[in-house]
């Protein structure tokens, strides 16, 4: 089955997570868009929504979907987001689509963050996938160097500015056995504005559509 094939049936399997008349939280990403197509020939009708991307925005627009900020919400009871990696624990790394900040923002206001992903994004241990990390302009240089100071090789995303006017380093070869402490140390970082590690607020349910059909962490 091919990859695009697995990610409408994660998608549609999401659907059963949303309630009619909800404020659902809404990531970015392939597998979100196919979320967002599904959402669209389902008869569930939201409330509203709270995007993660100015992307996600025009595509939850162009069905109808009204899009709030968050500040006029409060917290939210679902939030829908795939992710780049997933590992056992439903630790994430996310910001392959540059919007780590803002969907680190919505998990954190959600009650339930369900992750929706193919099998081809599931690893034993994070870290294949280079940690995105989004930085202040100013301080772009001195945060790579912290970086390489913790054994990374960070490299600028070139051509590259996030919805909030900032940079992202695509940092390889980190140990991230710990992710919830090197998430919590990279943060730390002045200039950083926040890295793509999902850790300390993982994922509550993780859907994987796979070969065999769909399974649930």
């Amino acid at each position: 089955m091919s990859q695009a094939r697995l990610k409408i049936e994660v998608a549609q399997a999401a659907l059963r997570e949303v309630a009619d008349g909800m404020v659902l939280g809404v990531g970015t990403g392939s597998t979100v868009n196919a979320f967002i197509e599904a959402l669209a020939a389902s008869p569930l009708r939201l409330e509203a929504a709270v995007s993660s991307s100015e992307e996600t925005t025009r595509r939850l627009q162009a069905i109808g979907v009204q899009v709030r900020e968050l500040n006029h919400c409060g917290d939210l009871e679902l939030y829908i987001d795939g992710a780049d990696e997933v590992d056992p624990h439903r630790r994430l790394i996310k910001g392959g689509g540059g919007a780590l900040t803002r969907e680190k923002i919505i998990a954190a206001a959600s009650r339930r963050f369900v992750c929706v992903v193919d099998e081809s994004k599931c690893v034993s241990t994070l870290g294949e996938f280079p940690l995105p990390v989004e930085v202040i302009p100013m301080a772009r240089a001195m945060v790579a160097r912290r970086l390489t100071g913790m054994g990374g090789r960070p490299a600028l995303r070139e051509g590259f500015v996030t919805d909030n006017g900032n940079l992202i380093l695509d940092v390889r070869q980190l140990d991230l056995l710990d992710p919830v402490e090197v998430e919590r140390t990279i943060n730390q970082i002045p200039g950083v504005v926040t890295c793509g590690l999902f850790a300390q607020r993982s994922a509550d349910v993780v859907l994987i559509a796979g070969e065999a059909g769909l399974r649930t962490l």
